[in-house]
């Protein structure tokens, strides 16, 4: 049996990637492989930045590039359907593959569900129950039309039969994201050259580090909120030597309102974004992660490092509950008592997750190519 069309695999931005790179070569090594196309909407798309990405995680070249570029969620959300539309027109798909929660994976799920299309949704049913994230608006509404959906966890299914998407549209496959980690752990960056790469000493690593990352609105959009963070940062800093890896919008804030004095260059190492293996590299190693970052959370409780998360809610609540990560919000005290339980050798360890094991992929091949065929019977 062959399928209608091809399956159009959808990326917008860097996280997409890491789940999309192990999906895409499960199709392909599938018996009998199943044919795709890659389209990245350019959401986020930073020319040299997304070399490396896809380098390092051996991604395929897009087969289509949309080049939507930056804008507000309502603009970029427009820009893509806009653009995407004729995509379906032209190839005829029999699915697309979203993942993950980013502007581009709501925009691409209405253009298809309303073409009739049918729309695969990978990392569903996650929630932080914070309707002011944008990502959570993604979620929901992704979840609500798409046709097969993909868990990560066991609680996601509990959240989507709460908001009434039928059992039978669900399957528990594990951690895509996770899948990426453990195939690229063995070729991740020395964390002493990728300092040394950008001019700063490796030494500050000698005696163990913290890696931050940090990039949600709530947390460096607002001046007094910003610098509070970056003041018990320092702090942390003179207990543990910080690798910073500064994302663009939190560089461009620190800068706009005059911080950049608050962090101790001899303390804290300010880093432009990195490229996957030299992020791995560095969670690999380091004594605990501070960040914002949802996958950042996933992949910590992954490699048994303790995390930090500099938020008040999670989307991803099995890293807390069986895994290394503890919600400290923006508290002061909670963030330097979390850190001095982890200097103490009391930070969180955890344990794996059922089915992060990588090999969530191979089974979302094998699920996909049976309910295709089921759906063209």
């Amino acid at each position: 049996m062959s399928l209608n069309g091809p399956v159009l695999c959808v990326v917008g931005a860097r996280p997409n990637f890491m789940k999309m790179a192990p999906i895409l070569r499960a199709l392909a090594a599938h018996e009998p492989p199943i044919p795709m196309l890659l389209v990245h909407t350019g959401q986020h798309y930073d020319e040299q930045m997304s070399d490396q990405l896809f380098r390092d995680l051996k991604l395929p070249r897009p087969d289509i590039n949309l080049e939507v570029g930056s804008g507000s969620h309502a603009v970029q959300t427009a820009e893509v359907m806009r653009r995407f539309e004729p995509l379906l027109d032209e190839h005829r798909p029999s699915c697309v593959i979203v993942v993950g929660d980013v502007n581009s994976t709501l925009a691409c799920t209405l253009v298809a569900v309303k073409k009739h299309v049918p729309v695969v949704h990978v990392e569903a049913g996650l929630r932080s129950g914070d309707r002011l994230m944008p990502e959570e608006i993604n979620r929901v509404l992704t979840d609500q039309v798409a046709d097969r959906l993909y868990t990560t966890e066991r609680s996601a299914a509990d959240n989507l039969a709460r908001e009434g998407v039928a059992a039978e549209r669900v399957c528990f496959a594990g951690n895509v994201m996770i899948d990426s980690l453990l195939s690229s752990r063995e070729a991740a960056r020395d964390p002493g050259q990728t300092l040394a790469a950008h001019g700063l000493d490796p030494a500050l690593l000698a005696q163990g580090y913290g890696v931050v990352t940090m990039h949600r609105p709530s947390n460096v959009d607002d001046p007094a909120t910003l610098e509070a963070l970056l003041r018990t940062l320092d702090e942390v800093a003179q207990k543990l030597p910080l690798v910073f890896a500064l994302h663009p919008r939190t560089r461009g804030n620190i800068e706009r309102f005059g911080l950049g004095a608050l962090l101790d260059a001899r303390r804290t190492a300010l880093l432009p974004p990195q490229g996957y293996l030299e992020m791995l590299g560095l969670m690999g190693r380091a004594t605990l992660m501070l960040t914002d970052s949802g996958g950042l959370q996933e992949e910590s409780t992954a490699l048994g490092v303790p995390c930090l998360t500099l938020r008040e809610n999670t989307e991803r609540p099995i890293t807390v509950e069986q895994g290394t990560n503890t919600l400290v919000g923006r508290d002061r005290e909670a963030i330097l008592q979390g850190v001095e339980q982890v200097l103490a050798g009391q930070g969180k360890r955890g344990r794996v997750p059922e089915l992060w094991d990588g090999h969530a992929a191979e089974r979302i091949a094998a699920d996909l190519w049976q309910w295709l065929r089921n759906r063209a019977s």
